[in-house]
């Protein structure tokens, strides 16, 4: 069945693991799949590789950079699009996948808001146009509740993590090292 999938979640939610079992399910069946990722996700020891904190890796089919909007040429017999990191997408990028999911089932994985709680411009466009929307969900840091915001934190000269609620809008790739997954109560607590 074709259309536009969203599966969202707060950091270490295991997006990109859940993600990567379903490629692996696919080809595990003889479907053909295209795996994409943007181009700015430029973390880990090969930035052509999509890879969770669990350990699984893939290698990307295509890295997206922001201006591409026609990747028809490489749908031939493609059966699914499954896409990491797609909160770094651009508008234009989400709409050209729109566009396709009509004919090609596209899933799309990514962080729903950054650090200051504002909607990515890839994930806006995600929620505004997708066809089915789901939450992976997973707890927070600081207690037992559903995480909902991307924590960003310095350690500070007593070795306390200080959260960082406003600031540039500016590209920070990290992982644990500078954000954790919070609920609203202990993010705004600190």
């Amino acid at each position: 069945m074709s259309g536009l999938t969203f599966y969202f979640g707060t950091m270490n939610s295991s997006k990109t693991a859940n993600m990567l079992m379903k490629a692996h399910n696919y080809r595990s069946n003889d479907k053909k799949i295209l795996l994409i990722k943007p181009k700015c996700d430029t973390r880990g020891i090969n930035p052509l590789e999509i890879s969770s904190r669990a350990g699984q890796s893939m290698m990307a089919d295509l890295i997206l950079d922001n201006d591409v909007t026609d990747i028809s040429s490489m749908l031939v017999d493609i059966e699914c699009i499954m896409v990491d990191e797609a909160q770094f997408l651009s508008r234009d990028n989400i709409d050209m996948l729109r566009d396709i999911s009509m004919s090609i089932p596209v899933l799309c994985y990514g962080l729903r808001t950054d650090y200051m709680s504002k909607l990515f411009s890839g994930s806006k466009r995600l929620m505004e146009v997708s066809d089915i929307i789901e939450e992976i969900s997973t707890v927070c840091v600081g207690c037992l509740r559903k995480a909902t915001v991307n924590a960003k934190f310095f350690i500070d000269e007593y070795d306390n993590k200080v959260i960082i609620r406003e600031g540039s809008s500016k590209l920070d790739l990290g992982a644990e090292e500078k954000y954790q997954p919070m609920c609203w109560q202990c993010w705004i607590e600190g």
